[in-house]
């Protein structure tokens, strides 16, 4: 009998570390936090009820994560804030009680992967809601996601991803790219004029060589060409490149006033130093991926006078508790605050609309997240952004932000929210 006893004892102890593991699931099992479930009853940042970890049947979330490829650079600390606003979620009582579990892997800003991932994710692995990475990627699953009708929150802004009669799926949390380009040339055509200037200044564009890169160009040079700038330059730059000044050079002769950077911080901050070496008296205007600590940190003092359009800002309610959770934490996201943030807070939105369908009494399914995101009103990121709506005509969730320039080693507002409207 004590033999048969001691045999049960272990079976239950093997099972029961069965369930453990299956519970913390794919690559990474996400605990964490973040920001406002809206519609609105908690305040941002602060879960419904929080304080006692969560238990009970996991809600499952697949990501992707670009660590190792092109975009790693501020792939990195976005996907710590994402595990991290898991993290912390979980460790205040969860959604509803229950855990949010993560399947999330890097893939490397490879195309290929991406759509192997997000297969396994939502076949295998069951995820009912995903946070993707880079446009090309996102561009490439849009069909697949709609046929699987799996709410989808990427880090791309690209505006093709914002009209839900071509993307029912696909919400976008910042001014698109295209809008964001369109507010630093309003900027720029003020700025020209406030220097007492009466012509139209030349715009020129240096671009991630990839469909982010070129992704808001057609509306700007719309844009651009509608306000009086007719000539405009577009030149690439080459994934890897370890020296700009071919193409700065090209700028230069080509007598460009603003140059738009639409890229990540490492190619932006070479760029800097190359103008820098080469005389440019150029103002250089960066786009999300590359108005961010660290492209100071990588540029030093040749980042002084950049401006740049910052859809999240890290500072307010929201950003704070994301920042202390990573202290506490010992979180190493290389000072990379406002990324951080916004991984932080692009996963919190995401799961605002999750929290809202349990909170309806709503069978968790891709259809009834969407229904919920169309329908919950303003969600709070606790000033981290302006309050984000979508509707069902409408997946572009903010419109407006601020422009920022750096003075001193660090990002400074210069102006109110602007619109691209």
């Amino acid at each position: 009998m004590l033999k048969g006893q001691r045999r049960i004892a272990i079976i239950g102890l093997l099972m029961a570390l069965a369930l453990l593991l299956a519970a913390c699931g794919g690559q990474a099992p996400a605990t964490g936090g973040g920001a406002p479930a809206t519609g609105a009853t908690a305040p941002a940042g602060e879960p419904a009820g929080g304080g006692a970890a969560a238990s009970g049947e996991p809600i499952k979330i697949g990501a992707i994560f670009d660590l190792t490829g092109a975009t790693g650079d501020v792939g990195t600390p976005y996907s710590q804030g994402q595990i991290a606003y898991i993290e912390w979620r979980n460790a205040n009582g969860g959604v509803n009680g229950r855990p949010l579990q993560l399947f999330s892997q890097d893939y490397a800003y490879e195309v290929p992967k991406a759509e192997e991932l997000y297969t396994q994710f939502v076949t295998q692995d069951g995820v009912v809601a995903f946070s993707g990475w880079g446009t090309g990627d996102t561009e490439a699953l849009k069909g697949k996601i709609a046929e699987d009708k799996i709410p989808f929150i990427s880090a791309s802004y690209s505006a093709a991803l914002a009209n839900p009669a071509e993307t029912p799926y696909n919400f976008i949390v910042a001014p698109t790219y295209s809008d964001q380009l369109i507010i630093g040339m309003k900027w720029a055509l003020e700025d020209w004029k406030a220097k007492g200037n009466s012509d139209a200044p030349k715009f020129a564009y240096l671009v991630n060589d990839s469909p982010f890169g070129r992704s808001p160009l057609a509306d700007g040079t719309a844009f651009a060409q509608a306000n009086g700038v007719e000539t405009l330059l577009e030149v690439p730059s080459p994934r890897g490149a370890t020296d700009l000044t071919p193409q700065l050079t090209q700028i230069k002769d080509f007598g460009a006033n603003y140059v738009f950077l639409q890229n990540v911080s490492s190619p932006a901050a070479l760029a800097l130093k190359n103008a820098k070496s080469l005389g440019l008296d150029i103002q250089f205007v960066c786009l999300n991926w590359c108005a961010n600590e660290l492209l100071i940190k990588l540029a030093g003092a040749d980042a002084e006078g950049v401006v740049g359009t910052i859809p999240f800002s890290p500072a307010g309610d929201g950003a704070k508790v994301a920042l202390d959770y990573a202290k506490e934490k010992g979180i190493d996201y290389g000072g990379a605050d406002s990324t951080f943030v916004q991984g932080w807070t692009a996963m919190s939105i995401l799961v605002a609309g999750i929290e809202k369908t349990l909170a309806d009494g709503k069978e968790l399914t891709g259809e009834n997240i969407k229904a919920t995101l169309e329908t919950m009103g303003a969600i709070d990121t606790g000033g981290v952004t302006q309050p984000i709506v979508f509707s069902s005509t409408d997946h572009a969730g903010s419109k407006a932000l601020r422009i920022f320039r750096v003075e001193n080693g660090a990002w400074v507002p210069i102006t109110e929210f602007i619109t691209a409207e």
